[in-house]
Order: C-alpha cells, then structure tokens, then sequence
C-alpha cells in the first residue's frame, strides 16, 4: 500500500511546531519577481514592471490590452501570483514599431507600473528564474527557538517539493473535475480552466509519487533506477550516464532527485523506481491515460525543495517575518506546512 493522497500529502517533519495566523492582510504575503537575465532595452516587446494588490495576472493582462486596444494575446507574463498579496512582476506587450506607453496609460485599479524598458523577446510562461517572497505570520503560538531550528533544518535538508493545495482547487475539487474531463464525462471548453485542470491532473500523480517516497523514507536517498535533476534548470541525468556518486552529490545538494510530470512515452526511470512510479500512475489510470491521450510529454520535476537567501526576524509585537528565494514554479507553502499551522 502506497501514500498517495495528493493534496494532503505526508509532511517530512510529523508534527507541526504550533499555529499562526497567514495571509490576513495583503502585506502579510508579498511576492517579487526575479528574471534571471537584465532587459536589453530595445526589441519589438514592451517590459512593464508592475506592481499588483488583490489583483489576478491574467485580469492585469486582459485590462493592459484593453487599455491599448490590443489583442489579449499580445500581453505576455511568466508566471500566475496569488491574488491575495502584493506581488511585482513583469508583463511584455508587443508593440512592434510603436512607442512604449506611459505608466499612466496601463496602469489600473489595484495595480500600477513602476517601470518600463524595451527587449527583443516575449515573455514566457516559467520563464523567469525565482521568487522572492517576504512573509508575515501574525499571532505565532509556538516556541521561537524551536521554530528557528526548524527553519534551519528547512535551509539545509529542504522539504519534499510538493505542488502546493492551490494547484488543487477547494478541497482538490480541481483533481476530480480533471479526472471527468480526461475521462470524456464532462467537456470543458474554457482554454484557461483545461490548462488548470491539466496541471492538477500532472500534479496529483507527482505528488503521489513524492508522497510515497516521503513515507518510505527514500525521498533524498537515492534508488535503483533514479532520475535526477537540478534545482536551477530542467536537464536531466538518465540513468544510463550516473557516475556511481550520486548519492552523495544529492547529501550535498549538487544533484536532486526527480518524479514524474506524467505524459506520453516511455517512463525516464528503470528498475525499482520505475515500478513504484508506474504503480501509481496504474492507481490514477484514467487521469494518467488522459494525460498520454493529450500527447503531453514524459517530463520531471525535482522532488526537493530548498530555501535560497533566506532572512528570520521576529519583531516585537511577535509576528514573524520570513525572507527567502524559490525557484520557478515551486510554492512557498510547501516550506511552511513543514513548520506550522497555517490559519
């Protein structure tokens, strides 16, 4: 029997340290942006720096495009951030030809722009590098010194790198709404909420897969048949060119392992770890069927996430305040369900 509860999946650490009370206002959660490459200052694409406050990155767009009488397709930003937080982020307009527009032109109600340069290219979804992410949890109820420690076993060790329960929907309602819909039983024409339930369905079978590996304790030990990864990029390690020193460039962090994004062809893994990964995708048979029938890709995702630049500061009135870095696309509350209840 296997742990394969998706959106509730196994904590690394059994219990939390206490509670504290998340997100209970916008500046209590704020989210910036890091390219990973400078604005070349020319090209076809506007580079907007905007800054949002209870806004949606996909109603940004659709507002910038009307403000200029542009197609919604020629507004381009990386990733989606939570609604509920101040968060800054670039958006690219293609604007071949045409003088940038001022601050004033696009910016709206609960967001505004705070600069604005010329680049050559668009803007991809994951395209940028990381996010930073400043924190405030209010009405801490649990032991400083044992919460410090924690944190500092997060830095160093990491966390299993889970999607995140907002990749879910409410109550994972998002995961059976996918799983209807790959299975032919409901037709769901909107592009945006098939991209979404896609996602969840490749979610659910990653973090199953994390999950099960969480609860055999194998989840930073490397297995028989491995693939691995890097933190900081998307290239892989087959299994046909391991050097034999794996094991310990994952203790020091130099190499991680990986899970599947589940899609078309033929699992990267072999031997053991095939067998478990197949075994629960067998579980998820109509999900992982859909996925293939889409003609999605076999990809991989690490399956450790770790802290960078990160800053601990309890202030006087005992909130605390947490500053760190994540890469692309992975969610900062897979870090602190590790350490507490988040209310």
């Amino acid at each position: 029997m296997f742990a394969h509860d998706p959106v509730a999946p196994p904590r690394l650490f059994q219990a939390s340290l206490g509670t504290g009370r998340f997100k209970s206002q916008f500046d209590d959660f704020q989210v910036e942006e890091v390219l990973g490459f400078e604005p070349s200052g020319e090209g076809e694409h506007c580079l907007a720096w905007i800054e949002k406050i209870d806004r949606n990155s996909n109603d940004v767009a659709t507002e910038i495009s009307q403000r200029l009488g542009i197609r919604k397709r020629l507004v381009n930003h990386c990733g989606l951030k939570d609604r509920a937080a101040i968060t800054r982020q670039w958006f690219s307009i293609h604007l071949p030809g045409i003088e940038s527009p001022s601050p004033e032109q696009i910016s709206g109600d609960g967001y505004r722009v705070i600069a604005i340069t010329r680049h050559q290219r668009k803007l991809r979804r994951g395209g940028h590098r990381a996010n930073r992410f400043v924190i405030r949890l209010r009405d801490c109820q649990f032991d400083a010194e044992a919460a410090e420690s924690r944190w500092r076993e997060i830095e160093s060790r990491g966390v299993p790198n889970y999607f995140g329960p907002q990749r879910f929907g409410h109550d994972g309602d998002n995961v059976e709404l996918a799983t209807r819909m790959l299975a032919g039983q409901v037709e769901v024409r909107d592009r945006m909420l098939r991209g979404i339930l896609i996602s969840a369905a490749r979610s659910c079978i990653f973090n199953a897969c994390v999950a099960q590996r969480v609860a055999d304790g194998t989840w930073d030990s490397p297995l028989d048949g491995d693939v691995f990864g890097f933190a900081d990029n998307h290239s892989l390690v087959l299994p046909g060119n391991v050097r034999g020193n794996e094991a310990s460039r994952v203790a020091a962090g130099a190499l991680e392992i990986t899970a599947p994004l589940w899609g078309n062809g033929e699992l990267h893994s072999v031997s053991v770890v095939r067998d478990m990964e197949q075994r629960i995708a067998d579980h998820y048979h109509e999900i992982a069927v859909g996925l293939e029938q889409l003609n999605l890709q076999q990809e991989r995702r690490v399956i450790r996430l770790r802290p960078g630049r990160s800053q601990w500061q309890w202030e006087s009135d005992g909130d605390l305040v947490l500053r760190f870095e994540l890469p692309t696309g992975t969610y900062a509350t897979t870090l602190l369900r590790e350490m507490v209840e988040l209310l």
